[in-house]
């Protein structure tokens, strides 16, 4: 994993949009059906809009239905850090970048993969690296 990436609140006012800041930096949520990645079937890598680190492969995204991409699992276990978020009256698990600490979404346990964990992540915290996009070279 690369090195922590920490930055003050004015540098990330100032490098990201402001729907990413309240979303990354405020633990906001975008809402439902309206992110750039709810229906894309792009091939790609999806990293941290924040820092760029490597967050979710496109093989394990999937439909759920519920307005926000979704995923079977990160691209390592590494890659995010799930903390308790009791937040809004519930009890919930956020999904953090564990680079930069940026908010994801959430994680829960109704997804279809072996290990029946759905990450629903909004689509701006999220920047797909796009396997079509890649040269040939390996």
């Amino acid at each position: 994993m690369d090195a922590k990436v920490s930055k003050t609140d004015e540098q990330w006012r100032a490098e990201l949009t402001p729907e990413q800041y309240a979303v990354l930096r405020r633990s906001g949520t975008e809402p439902p059906f309206t992110g750039k990645y709810v229906h894309s079937k792009e091939d790609g890598i999806y990293r941290c809009g924040g820092c760029g680190a490597e967050l979710f492969d496109s093989d394990t995204k999937f439909e759920s239905g519920t307005g926000w991409p979704s995923f079977t699992d990160p691209a390592t276990e590494a890659s995010v850090e799930l903390r308790p978020d009791k937040s809004l009256f519930m009890r919930r698990t956020e999904v953090v970048c564990a680079r930069c600490g940026g908010h994801l979404g959430h994680v829960f346990d109704d997804g279809p993969g072996p290990n029946g964990k759905r990450y629903c992540i909004n689509s701006c915290a999220l920047e797909l690296d796009s396997k079509t996009s890649e040269g040939s070279g390996a």
